[in-house]
């Protein structure tokens, strides 16, 4: 009985270390500033539209990707993506 209670023990630190990584691996990503380039490519795919203009503009303390695009029903649609990263 000691040897289960064992086996038991250690799956359930490994599924807690297991959950704690994957934790840890997606955090980080949070943190990363998205691109430009990124936010027009990310604006365009979901809209199924062609990216017209793309800049980014400054909101207080937030820097927001402002993407215009051109819908296949031929409408101008304006997208603001903020870029996650505080404005130093």
């Amino acid at each position: 009985m000691h040897a289960y209670t064992t086996a038991a023990t250690m799956k359930r630190y490994l599924k807690i270390w297991m959950i704690a990584m994957l934790l840890a691996l997606s955090l980080p990503t949070a943190a990363y500033a998205i691109s430009l380039q990124e936010a027009a490519r990310m604006a365009a795919r979901q809209y199924n539209a062609k990216v017209l203009s793309a800049r980014t503009i400054n909101q207080g303390q937030m820097r927001v990707h402002e993407i215009k695009l051109l819908t296949k029903d031929g409408v101008v649609k304006t997208v603001r993506i903020p870029d996650r990263e505080p404005r130093n």
